[in-house]
């Protein structure tokens, strides 16, 4: 049998290394329109800001060494153009040599991936004007910011690649502005959790200009003049356009192959197109989210290397199939890191699912033990079943090693209170004796037996316009002096013993501390007492962290 496979990156390169560890006899030949395969694509922004050094370290294998080392022949510079269905024969074009030739297949496996969106505004071709998908977009990007003293740079969108490109290009001491549409960074995370990356892109010299339309771009002298909706313009020097990706979907539709949404590839379990010798992995695929059970797109490596391997086992019989994914990502910016999981709130809110949240701040390890770093933690689960829809975690030690735990528990489908029962390793350097992910559990744990009863940043208007409600704040004196909530009772936990009778029972109390651990125990005691008492999800430390307007407010989540 002969296989043809469109593509040599992570699921390409993935499927025809596995495919041929199962099966020695049957042809493999890759096309790849670049000059690469399996390169590092998640490592083209820290090439450009010097953190990899070496370019050679971002190509993972080479044509010389798949055809020694698995006998598959790679043909690079070679672009498939077209398929013919009833031939069972491909199109494909020399890029060096512009020769067109056909070539025969039993089955064709197509693995384009996505392809970076250009818009389509006045000036977008101007040649200071990059997009970033692939190695030699990344030496043509790093070759004309290095040669031509280019130190003034905007990136337009505040996806990954965006923020990753404003990290690297500022690393390297460049003047950088990230400029998105949309009023916060990283749209995979919920709004109130991004206010701490952006920050620290701040901190480290990124003008972060958010809720920015670009419509059109202009070149003055040596510069680009940037114009936005609002009127406002901007001068750089160079431009990287990185506002999303799309599948490189150009063969599907020159074959009438059904598409999926975006002009995805519909495929079935077994990857199939609905041409049934035509399969489709990587980036240019529809995926099922095992979560939401709704079709969408995850442009990311690992599930894209995964369901290489799942179609070679199963084009060589091995009985599998692909199910899905839900997304679990992680990034790097500067100082700090986030990770995300599952389903975020604004998804949840659309699919109409009945849900609650917990917001934890911990340290990521032993608060004894030196270095002990903030952790911020956000887990969202269904109000009834208490299955796990998600999480996000933002710090700088541990962040890691958590969402890869929470992604596993929605993977074997926890429910949230069974958290607590996990068996994770501790000692003082690495986490602490109660770890971050078995306190989700507790507290999930309580809500689910009723012993606490929760309230949330957006619920706060609504609580100080009613005067049947109490507002309290049990931290410190000190804390409270420091910033507090417009219209809260300051009631200091450690003396509430002797001062709650100021409190009135026929009234809803609503409770908060720094980070939510003294307000449980204020919410306990009142309870006890047959007071209604609240806790606030996140604390004061997660108020203050979302008042994007008051830059003095501290940011610390130490609970004494």
């Amino acid at each position: 049998m002969r296989i043809i496979v469109v593509g040599g990156v992570a699921s390409g390169a993935s499927f025809a290394a596995r495919y041929r560890r199962l099966n020695e006899n049957d042809e493999i030949v890759i096309y790849e329109k670049s000059n690469y395969i399996s390169y590092a694509n998640c490592g083209l922004p820290y090439y450009i800001g010097d953190v990899i050094t070496n370019k050679n370290n971002l190509t993972l294998q080479s044509p010389e060494l798949f055809l020694k080392r698995f006998n598959i022949l790679v043909k690079i510079n070679h672009e498939v153009t077209n398929i013919d269905k009833k031939k069972k024969e491909i199109e494909v074009l020399d890029l060096k040599n512009d020769l067109k030739f056909t070539d025969k297949y039993d089955k064709l496996i197509l693995a384009t991936g996505a392809k970076a969106i250009k818009p389509n505004l006045p000036g977008s071709d101007l040649e200071n004007i990059f997009t970033l998908r692939n190695i030699e977009d990344t030496y043509k990007i790093k070759e004309f910011v290095s040669h031509n003293n280019i130190d003034n740079i905007a990136i337009i969108g505040g996806g990954f690649i965006g923020v990753e490109m404003a990290e690297n290009l500022a690393h390297i001491g460049k003047k950088t502005h990230l400029i998105e549409l949309g009023n916060h960074i990283l749209v995979n995370y919920d709004e109130d959790m991004v206010p701490l990356l952006e920050r620290e892109m701040v901190s480290n010299g990124v003008d972060l200009l958010l809720n920015k339309e670009t419509v059109a771009f202009e070149k003055e002298d040596e510069e680009i003049k940037i114009h936005f909706k609002d009127g406002e313009s901007l001068k750089v020097k160079a431009i990287i356009l990185a506002i999303g990706v799309i599948p490189d979907n150009d063969l599907l539709k020159k074959a009438d192959l059904k598409l999926g949404i975006k002009g995805s590839a519909a495929v079935d379990e077994c990857f199939q197109t609905s041409d049934e010798n035509i399969y489709a992995i990587g980036d240019l695929i529809q995926v099922n989210n095992l979560i939401s059970h709704t079709a969408g797109l995850i442009s990311l490596a690992g599930p894209a290397n995964k369901e290489g391997r799942l179609l070679a086992d199963i084009l060589n019989g091995v009985h599998t199939k692909f199910h899905g994914a839900f997304a679990t990502s992680i990034i790097k910016i500067f100082n700090l890191v986030g990770a995300t999981t599952g389903l975020n709130e604004k998804i949840i809110k659309t699919l109409n699912r009945e849900y609650e949240k917990i917001i934890i701040a911990p340290l990521s390890h032993a608060s004894y033990y030196p270095g002990a770093t903030a952790l911020t933690i956000k887990l969202l689960f269904d109000k009834n079943t208490y299955e796990i829809y998600g999480a996000q975690i933002i710090g700088k030690e541990g962040v890691d090693k958590h969402i890869n735990v929470l992604a596993t528990a929605i993977k074997t489908k926890m429910k949230a209170y069974e958290l607590k029962d996990l068996d994770l390793a501790y000692a003082p350097p690495f986490s602490s004796a109660k770890d971050p992910i078995n306190f989700l559990g507790y507290i999930a744990d309580n809500i689910f037996k009723g012993l606490v009863k929760q309230f949330h940043l957006e619920d706060i208007p609504t609580i100080l316009a009613n005067k049947n409600n109490i507002l309290l704040d049990v931290r410190t004196d000190y804390e409270y002096s420091l910033g507090h909530i417009a219209g809260a009772l300051h009631l200091e936990l450690d003396k509430l013993r002797q001062t709650h009778s100021q409190l009135n029972k026929n009234k809803k109390i609503y409770i908060h501390c720094q980070s939510g651990l003294r307000s449980y125990l204020a919410c306990r005691y009142l309870n006890n007492l047959g007071y209604e008492a609240y806790n606030l999800a996140g604390g004061y430390y997660f108020y203050s962290l979302n008042q994007k307007d008051n830059k003095k407010e501290p940011l610390t989540n130490k609970c004494r």
